[in-house]
């Protein structure tokens, strides 16, 4: 994979070696999150050993140290996706939170009853109960826009959804129950032709692809750092700096504070407005490890590993009599839900768990789109850079034992 190899790659990932019911892991829940190299483990480790500290403002070394690797981090996954400063970026426990902090910070102060919300089917639960509360208590309305029979989003639909109560919308990237992928650079030109702001959820892209959320023009981009390799109880929010700064804080407390009287309150300025608290700085350290060390292999390098693998897999899944693939959008990441006539989606991922193959069964938080197919849910496969052909066989063969 560009100049690291495969094995190399895997050696990195200790869990990669664990044995389930005396069969080696075969790790297909990807979507539902990552395994962490070493390197990500031994910079959490070094963290606590050696720099251990709260951080800002503290008088002494390790409160130094730990600010540096703190802000350290910020800038890393800066740089990762492309936001013009680190002061764009905030951290949060993860994709949700970074979902409910847009919805409650910005976009709830704008809304009034009859105002609309467009978000598409393809949506993950988080970024659609967020906006179900504000839209309760402001007297708004969702708009949703649908997708064809392949997964794919129907772009002609989603432009009629636009008028002159339209606020805002809210869109995934990638598709964590199907695997599409969005035309995002579209739906975000056409809402900026109505002078509108997009969030996008990127908690299914950013592992899986380059991302430049300035190129993009994004307003808000949200992801998660287990589903990047990283830990869990972490995760970003990018907005834009005039965004930000006409949020209001989401949460009070220490450190987003400038000044504070019994009468009032003054906050700091973007990011830390929104950290209120003792944050998860060991974790954010620790994503910062894992954004070194995607970078070190190259997201285009391993997109285009990726591509491979779910193009073979497809090929290989198909094979399968009585399988449908659920979801065949021209423009897919890694994942490969399907159902098999004959077995409940919970008899073949244990089936699968019998055989070390670790995949998710269910409806992946993404109740409206499985409904659009007619069903409750689906087995999902879901890829990764340090998964193998060889594992794409082993899961084809127990497919195949089943039937």
């Amino acid at each position: 994979m560009g100049d690291v190899p495969l094995e190399q790659i895997r050696a990195d990932f200790p869990i990669l070696s664990e044995r389930v019911d005396g069969k080696t892991l075969v790790w297909l829940d990807n979507a539902a999150t990552t395994q962490k190299p070493r390197q990500v483990i031994e910079r959490i480790s070094y963290y606590y050993e050696h720099e251990n500290s709260n951080v800002h403002r503290g008088a002494h070394t390790l409160a130094a140290r730990s600010t540096d690797a703190y802000e350290e981090a910020r800038s890393k996954i800066a740089r990762f996706i492309g936001s013009p400063s680190p002061e764009n970026i905030v951290f949060v426990r993860g994709t949700t939170e970074g979902l409910n902090l847009v919805a409650h910070s910005y976009v709830k102060p704008l809304l009034a009853p009859g105002d609309e919300i467009i978000l598409t089917i393809l949506e993950h639960h988080a970024n659609i109960v967020p906006w179900q509360l504000i839209a309760q208590e402001t007297g708004a309305v969702l708009r949703v826009a649908p997708v064809d029979k392949n997964g794919q989003l129907i772009l002609s639909e989603y432009t009629k959804l636009f008028n002159s109560r339209t606020k805002f919308v809210s869109v995934a990237h990638v598709s964590n129950a199907l695997g599409t992928i969005t035309p995002l650079g579209e739906l975000i030109q056409i809402a900026h032709g109505y002078g509108l702001r997009v969030c996008v959820d990127g908690a299914q892209s950013v592992s899986h692809m380059p991302v430049n959320v300035a190129a993009l023009d994004a307003d808000f981009f949200v992801f998660s750092g287990h589903k990047l390799f990283g830990p869990t109880g972490i995760g970003v929010v990018y907005g834009k700096s005039e965004l930000l700064d006409a949020a209001q804080p989401y949460q009070g407390g220490g450190n987003m504070i400038a000044d504070v009287t019994f009468e009032r309150t003054v906050y700091q300025k973007a990011p830390q407005k929104f950290e209120a608290g003792t944050g998860n700085i060991a974790d954010a350290v620790g994503l910062g490890a894992a954004v070194d060390y995607l970078t070190h292999i190259g997201m285009d390098n391993i997109a285009i590993y990726e591509h491979a693998l779910l193009e073979y897999a497809t090929r290989e899944l198909t094979k399968i009599p009585g399988l449908q693939l659920i979801g065949t959008a021209a423009q897919k990441a890694s994942v490969l839900s399907f159902v098999l006539d004959g077995h409940s989606v919970e008899n073949a991922g244990q089936h699968l768990s019998a055989q070390g193959i670790a995949v998710r069964a269910g409806h992946h938080c993404a109740q409206p789109v499985l409904r659009s197919f007619g069903l409750e849910g689906t087995v999902r496969p879901s890829l990764a850079f340090y998964n193998t052909y060889g594992e794409i066989d082993a899961l084809a063969r127990a497919l195949f034992e089943l039937r």
